[in-house]
């Protein structure tokens, strides 16, 4: 399988650093405030990731962290009067809910930043003790970009472009303007710990380093994040932890695109965030998600006013194919192994999600020939789909109880003089009127609906 990496700017052959043991890790939730879509995006797909390449025989230990102290929640903190470290926990549980709701799996290791305190002191305290980092002062401690020529690989940027492309924090003791903060000196009321550069706080980059280090070693297969975070955060990563071990740290850099609204770049400050809770109300996780992976994960995905309401359709559509299979006592069992090789296929090469449910339009429209023609098999593709797509978190509910759901809440319940032509239809052709039946027929097109007649009866949808 083939898996782009940032580093090189290429598809690269996926070979873990020992035999088939794969560590991955990705960035997580900054919890000073509610899960939003973008939240919801980034944990689906990297929990997509690590369920292929399981899939695919590999041994994986996915870790993902919370930040739970920064700049953002000491703000909300000093806004709501909660205590920071009190605030970040209420705030985890809410998440951790709303998560639970979209259905996404946990990682199979969660981190903390404020439970790593320790080791990102002694993190800083061995890049001090080598010449990459100095304290202050004041009680701050910053890495030394200079001492790290190779800062700027990731991002495929020098430190000129760096310097004029992120906004650098002001402090008169850094020696260069792209240093950065690995320990802040607390302020006061500010939620703080102890080390021996004075009362503090962990920098951000610091922790996804030292947590990696902790859960993982000096080195790890896959890191994972949002395209926003290569540079600086992911950059930052790469020298402080190279700096320390020697060593490449991360053999692939996997980078999803961004969520935009109406082709705006989704954000607080433009008042445009969908808060994930929000949308579940208004919408399955099933629906969520078969429109969030419908865009190839490296692209941005543009929220419209459509997204949502056309990915509800075509899964009403799937599920009713479902449905009348259900009706017709069609046995689903296994026996359809192509489905299962073209997905498979299309994950391979840098897990193209959205090619492969792309497949299930053609799918579907087989199916449903079949369903006539030779009903086993069928039943033998519904089988698959549902075992196969289940690892994108799809076709996991009962297919007449999505179809209820849809109808009744899009009106589209089929009126009782409709469903009483249907069962004159069932009659006539018992009676082998076909002429009347095929009038009926067409009263019940003429008014909206679409009629399928098969040997086990009559079904009408809203065309």
């Amino acid at each position: 399988m083939r898996i782009y990496n940032t580093l090189s700017g290429r598809k690269e052959e996926f070979v873990p650093l020992s035999g088939n043991k794969v560590n991955m890790y990705a960035c997580g939730i900054t919890v000073s405030g509610e899960a939003h879509i973008g939240h919801a995006y980034q944990a689906l797909i990297y929990d997509v990731i690590r369920k292929f390449l399981k899939k695919q025989g590999y041994d994986v230990t996915y870790a993902r962290n919370y930040t739970d102290v920064d700049d953002k929640i000491i703000a909300k903190a000093k806004e709501t009067g909660i205590p920071a470290d009190a605030y970040a926990k209420m705030m985890i549980k809410k998440i951790d809910r709303s998560m639970a709701k979209f259905d996404v799996d946990d990682p199979d290791v969660w981190l903390k930043a404020t439970e790593n305190i320790g080791n990102i002191i002694d993190f800083i305290s061995r890049l001090i003790e080598n010449g990459h980092a100095y304290p202050t002062q004041g009680g701050s401690v910053y890495f030394s970009v200079e001492s790290f020529p190779a800062y700027g690989r990731l991002s495929h940027r020098n430190l000129e472009d760096a310097l004029n492309g992120v906004r650098v924090e002001n402090d008169e003791e850094k020696q260069n303007p792209l240093d950065f903060a690995l320990w802040k000196a607390a302020k006061e009321g500010e939620i703080c710990w102890d080390s021996p550069w004075g009362k503090g706080r962990p920098g951000w980059h610091i922790e996804c380093s030292a947590m990696n280090r902790k859960a993982f070693g000096e080195q790890i297969d896959l890191h994972g994040g949002g395209r926003d975070l290569i540079f600086p955060h992911h950059e930052n990563e790469i020298a402080q932890t190279e700096a320390l071990t020697g060593k490449p740290f991360v053999k692939y850099w996997v980078h999803n695109g961004l969520i935009k609204v109406n082709g705006q770049k989704m954000s607080k400050s433009l008042g445009n965030s969908l808060l994930l809770d929000d949308l579940l109300e208004a919408y399955s996780e099933e629906t969520v998600k078969f429109a969030l992976l419908s865009t190839n994960y490296r692209n941005d995905i543009n929220i419209t006013p459509e997204l949502f309401p056309e990915a509800e359709k075509h899964l009403y559509e799937f599920y009713s194919v479902f449905a009348e299979a259900e009706k017709r006592g069609v046995e689903l069992k296994e026996g359809y192994k192509p489905i299962n090789d073209k997905f498979d296929e299309a994950l391979s090469d840098d897990f193209n999600i959205a090619l492969a449910l792309s497949d299930l339009y053609g799918i579907f429209r087989k199916i449903r020939a079949e369903l006539d023609a030779d009903p086993g098999e069928a039943g033998r593709m519904l089988w698959q789909v549902r075992e196969t797509y289940s690892l994108l978190g799809i076709f996991r509910k009962d297919p007449a109880a999505f179809v209820k759901e849809y109808e009744k809440k899009h009106g589209e319940e089929i009126p009782a003089e409709i469903a009483e032509k249907a069962k004159r239809i069932e009659r006539a052709r018992a009676e082998k009127d076909y002429a009347l039946s095929d009038s009926l027929r067409a009263e019940i097109t003429q008014a909206g609906y679409s009629v399928m007649i098969s040997k086990t009866g009559v079904t009408v949808r809203k065309a």
